[in-house]
Protein backbone atom coordinates (compact mmCIF):
# COMPACT_ATOMS: atom_id res chain seq x y z
CA UNK A 1 0.00 0.00 0.00
CA UNK A 2 1.71 3.20 -0.69
CA UNK A 3 1.65 6.03 1.56
CA UNK A 4 1.72 9.93 1.09
CA UNK A 5 3.45 12.28 2.98
CA UNK A 6 1.18 15.87 3.92
CA UNK A 7 3.88 18.35 4.02
CA UNK A 8 3.37 21.36 5.64
CA UNK A 9 3.09 23.71 2.04
CA UNK A 10 0.17 21.12 1.45
CA UNK A 11 -1.87 21.69 4.77
CA UNK A 12 -1.03 25.39 3.97
CA UNK A 13 -3.36 24.74 0.94
CA UNK A 14 -5.71 23.25 2.34
CA UNK A 15 -6.05 25.75 5.19
CA UNK A 16 -6.69 28.68 2.51
CA UNK A 17 -8.59 26.60 0.16
CA UNK A 18 -11.05 25.67 2.92
CA UNK A 19 -11.06 29.52 4.16
CA UNK A 20 -11.89 30.29 0.83
CA UNK A 21 -14.80 28.22 0.59
CA UNK A 22 -15.56 29.33 4.13
CA UNK A 23 -15.88 32.68 2.83
CA UNK A 24 -17.77 32.43 -0.16
CA UNK A 25 -20.74 30.37 1.90
CA UNK A 26 -20.92 33.20 4.41
CA UNK A 27 -20.94 35.67 1.40
CA UNK A 28 -23.82 33.67 -0.55
CA UNK A 29 -25.61 33.70 2.89
CA UNK A 30 -25.52 37.31 3.23
CA UNK A 31 -27.30 38.71 0.12
CA UNK A 32 -29.42 40.63 1.59
CA UNK A 33 -30.50 43.85 -0.51
CA UNK A 34 -28.39 46.78 0.23
CA UNK A 35 -31.52 48.62 0.73
CA UNK A 36 -34.41 48.19 3.56
CA UNK A 37 -37.41 48.85 1.55
CA UNK A 38 -38.70 46.97 -1.03
CA UNK A 39 -41.14 47.47 -4.04
CA UNK A 40 -43.55 45.09 -5.25
CA UNK A 41 -41.41 44.24 -8.20
CA UNK A 42 -38.47 43.56 -6.12
CA UNK A 43 -40.65 41.44 -3.62
CA UNK A 44 -42.09 39.47 -6.42
CA UNK A 45 -38.50 38.68 -7.83
CA UNK A 46 -37.20 37.80 -4.51
CA UNK A 47 -39.77 35.48 -3.32
CA UNK A 48 -40.71 33.82 -7.09
CA UNK A 49 -44.46 35.43 -6.96
CA UNK A 50 -47.40 36.86 -9.06
CA UNK A 51 -48.71 40.16 -8.77
CA UNK A 52 -52.03 38.52 -7.46
CA UNK A 53 -50.41 36.47 -4.94
CA UNK A 54 -48.37 39.00 -3.43
CA UNK A 55 -51.52 41.70 -3.13
CA UNK A 56 -53.70 38.71 -1.27
CA UNK A 57 -50.30 38.19 0.91
CA UNK A 58 -51.06 42.06 1.87
CA UNK A 59 -54.82 41.58 2.18
CA UNK A 60 -54.77 38.62 4.52
CA UNK A 61 -52.04 40.71 6.36
CA UNK A 62 -49.75 37.96 6.15
CA UNK A 63 -47.13 40.45 5.02
CA UNK A 64 -46.85 43.86 5.88
CA UNK A 65 -46.19 46.87 3.80
CA UNK A 66 -46.06 50.53 3.97
CA UNK A 67 -48.06 52.62 1.49
CA UNK A 68 -46.93 56.34 0.75
CA UNK A 69 -47.62 58.09 -2.31
CA UNK A 70 -49.43 54.92 -4.35
CA UNK A 71 -46.25 52.71 -3.65
CA UNK A 72 -46.33 49.83 -1.39
CA UNK A 73 -43.09 49.35 0.27
CA UNK A 74 -41.94 46.21 2.40
CA UNK A 75 -38.97 46.04 4.87
CA UNK A 76 -36.88 43.57 3.90
CA UNK A 77 -36.42 41.97 7.63
CA UNK A 78 -39.92 42.07 8.16
CA UNK A 79 -40.31 39.48 5.24
CA UNK A 80 -37.27 37.25 6.24
CA UNK A 81 -39.24 37.42 9.90
CA UNK A 82 -42.70 36.32 8.05
CA UNK A 83 -40.73 33.46 6.06
CA UNK A 84 -38.81 32.22 9.49
CA UNK A 85 -42.16 32.60 11.28
CA UNK A 86 -44.43 30.11 8.66
CA UNK A 87 -41.24 27.57 8.27
CA UNK A 88 -42.48 24.38 8.29
CA UNK A 89 -40.33 21.42 9.98
CA UNK A 90 -40.85 18.05 7.41
CA UNK A 91 -38.73 16.14 9.66
CA UNK A 92 -40.51 13.98 12.41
Amino acid sequence: MASKIITPEDLNEFKVDLLSDIKELICKKSKAPEKKWLKSPEVKKLLGLSSGTLQNLRINGTLPYTKIGGVIYYDYEQIMKVLEENMVNTSN
